[in-house]
């Protein structure tokens, strides 16, 4: 019988749909011995977040700072497969997420495991995922697999659902006129279909192509546009995180003038550079976007 950790963090409890479905057929099958957690830290996030409280954790994400987990009671000391359910902040893992993979006891359990990554994001998840695959690669643990779901409205139009959301704990249409936020429930539910996907891999002793297998369902994309935004951001993201953890007595002050800098940069540089780039650049340089889509796509 093979042991399975199936674990994430979740404040609204999307992702904790997520993974369940995924394991919806694995659990009918008595080959496998799953364990399920939802964990938290000991000082747990707020949700719905105040305005402050959102964008005063931008650093310790970027900088993906450890904090104190609750106490995990494991049912096993190690596992076979991991699957490890998380959400990116600020283009880096959750800090709980984060606190999770540098925790030495996580570590010693998924050692030589194969781990599954199941992403519940806006649209950004690209750097994030480079995070998970170093943390992994520290506890000599194998990804063997990644479905990363989005919501896939327009990057504009998500990122005011997403706010509302997250400054509402309402997820329901903002307004009355913009579409519901976070990953669609028909996506959520066809989770079932990559549980279905890793049973018969499993059956054929074909795990070792399992992402090949994820990939040929044809719902995994990357947007050339988000693509370059995020590779971007992330750099930008860095030196904001960098000043405001140097300069702990003007914290307040800077996060402040980050925001409004996010705001702009989003909302106003972002579509003009985008409209140029996708008339006189990304046109000519489809096979360099491709290459870069194959690789985040992949697992090295």
């Amino acid at each position: 019988m093979l042991k399975v950790l199936a674990i994430n963090y979740s404040q609204s409890g999307q992702l904790n749909e997520i993974v369940d479905n995924f394991l919806f057929p694995i659990k009918e099958d008595t080959n496998f011995d799953i364990d399920r957690i939802v964990f938290d830290l000991e000082k747990p996030f707020p949700f719905p977040w105040t305005n402050d409280a959102f964008f005063d954790t931008m650093p310790e994400s970027v900088n993906e700072t450890a904090q104190s987990l609750e106490k995990i009671n494991y049912k096993h000391e190690n596992y076979d497969i991991v699957i490890l359910g998380y959400q990116p902040w600020f283009l880096s893992p959750s800090v709980p997420t984060s606190s999770l993979l540098q925790s030495s006891d996580f570590k010693k359990r998924i050692k030589s495991s194969k781990v599954i990554s199941l992403i519940g994001a806006r649209n950004m998840w690209l750097n994030s995922q480079e995070s998970i695959k170093k943390y992994l690669k520290q506890a000599d643990a194998t990804l063997i697999g990644n479905v990363p779901l989005v919501d896939k409205t327009h990057n504009f139009t998500s990122a005011i659902t997403i706010l509302y959301w997250m400054l509402t704990g309402k997820k329901e249409k903002f307004l009355g006129i913009f579409p519901k936020p976070g990953v669609a429930e028909d996506e959520i539910k066809d989770m079932t279909k990559f549980g279905d996907i890793f049973l018969t891999a499993n059956k054929n002793k074909e795990i070792n192509k399992l992402q090949e297998k994820f990939l040929a369902t044809g719902k995994i994309k990357i947007l050339t546009s988000v693509m370059f935004v995020e590779l971007r951001g992330k750099e930008l993201f860095k030196i904001w995180a960098k000043l405001i953890q140097s300069k702990p007595n003007s914290r307040k002050l800077i996060i402040t003038l980050y925001k409004y800098y996010l705001l702009f940069a989003f909302f106003i540089v972002a579509p003009i550079l985008l409209t140029i780039l996708n008339i006189f650049v990304f046109p000519f340089t489809k096979s360099y976007f491709q290459k870069k889509k194959s690789y985040f796509c992949g697992l090295e």
